[in-house]
């Protein structure tokens, strides 16, 4: 059992949390074109611009026929012209009268029913037979069935992915008020880190933390500069005040704990940064820090994370993504999911992320505990896709209830 969580100071998750959302504030808004707008959360509700369909057509491929009463099987019907989708047409059925028409195709005026082409037998040009008896108002799409005009069509704060963005281009919704994206820089901190493939010493580990954080803006639409730089004081104080004006968020790996080249606290203390909080109950991750910048209108924050990669991709899953989102409007904590434990766990004095797989046997989901936990450790990530919240002090046995997140 780790001796850490007897460190004064600490504050818990939930703590951690709460100074994020107090503190952020969210970034103005703008008006784009929708296709540019995938990641993004709308800052206005939405409102149809159209009647969806905006006119009466047909649902299949078939014949429009004008009767005026139920058509009875091997029925007949004079064919009159073609209408194709996309075609205007003059037509007008009279009883007794049909033209052929395709999917998406506008009715004619006078057509009280559609029969599809399977349903159609073509006695010559001009004539055609229904080889089964046709109720009215068949394989019509009514005008504003799907969405009326001016009827809403998107919250405000939806999170347009492709789906939802699809929804709105077929409304021709083609403009959309949306939160802006924060402007990111993430400053990869230690001498022993190599930056390039070929560089690696005997001395140095691959950069996994700046690949990491890059590919999980990438998953957000959002764009990142990365930065490396040495375990120096005066070039890390002199990145800092270059970059606090012109980013809206810095994240920072390594260099925030106790040793003697930890420099990210006390020169982020030194161009004007304010704390928030630093050193967490948890595990891994404990020596998290967050910052904030304040100048007229302009906020900068700086999260500073620790160095081990896995103590990085929980803080980016659970900080770093409360952090971005709040900034685009989103002010509130994680969704969590509760999920049984398929496994007993010993105890630990700090509450720990533990990167676990869910799976489903005899209909009953769980979550799976993984070898190599580790907060320099990575391998699991290939076949974890949950973040287990276990709480501390326990020894939680199989089924034991607790807090998830998919990642």
């Amino acid at each position: 059992m780790s001796a850490c969580g007897h460190e004064k100071g600490l504050i818990s998750i939930d703590e951690a949390i709460d100074h994020i959302l107090n503190t952020v504030k969210p970034l103005g808004t703008e008006n784009i074109e929708l296709q540019n707008s995938l990641s993004r959360y709308l800052a206005q509700p939405i409102h149809s611009p159209v009647n969806l369909p905006s006119f009466d057509q047909s649902a299949v491929d078939g014949y429009a026929l004008c009767a005026s009463d139920i058509i009875e099987k091997n029925q007949c019907f004079e064919l009159i012209g073609e209408i194709r989708a996309g075609q205007s047409s003059d037509l007008v059925l009279k009883a007794g009268q049909a033209t052929r028409i395709f999917t998406g195709g506008k009715l004619p005026e006078g057509c009280t029913t559609i029969a599809r082409q399977e349903i159609v037998h073509r006695l010559d040009e001009h004539q055609i037979q229904i080889t089964e008896s046709l109720q009215a108002n068949i394989d019509i799409r009514r005008q504003g069935e799907e969405l009326a005009l001016g009827q809403q069509v998107a919250n405000k704060d939806q999170y347009l992915k492709t789906g939802p963005l699809a929804a709105l281009s077929m409304a021709g919704v083609h403009l959309v008020d949306v939160y802006r994206q924060p402007k990111v820089a993430v400053v990869i901190t230690g001498d022993e880190v190599a930056t390039e493939q070929n560089s690696l010493s005997n001395a140095h580990v691959y950069d996994a933390n700046g690949p990491l954080i890059k590919a999980w803006f990438q998953e957000r639409h959002i764009q990142v500069e990365i930065l490396h730089i040495h375990d120096e004081a005066k070039a890390l104080t002199e990145l800092f005040a270059r970059l606090k004006n012109h980013y809206d968020v810095i994240v920072t790996t390594g260099g925030v704990s106790v040793g003697d080249y930890d420099f990210v606290r006390p020169c982020a203390f030194e161009v004007g940064f304010k704390e928030i909080f630093w050193k967490v109950k948890q595990k891994p991750g404990k020596p998290i820090f967050f910052a904030k910048y304040q100048q007229d209108q302009h906020a900068c924050y700086l999260l500073g994370l620790p160095g081990n990669p896995a103590a990085v991709y929980v803080c980016m899953q659970v900080y770093t993504r409360l952090l971005i989102d709040a900034l685009q409007g989103q002010n509130q904590n994680i969704d969590w999911f509760e999920v049984k434990l398929a496994q007993p766990l010993k105890a630990d004095k700090r509450e720990r992320f533990m990167r676990m797989k869910l799976e489903l046997h005899a209909g009953e989901l769980s979550a799976a505990n993984l070898a190599n936990q580790q907060s320099h450790m990575l391998s699991n990530l290939m076949d974890a896709n949950c973040l287990v919240r276990v709480p501390a002090d326990i020894s939680p046995e199989v089924g034991t209830l607790v807090s998830a997140i998919r990642i």
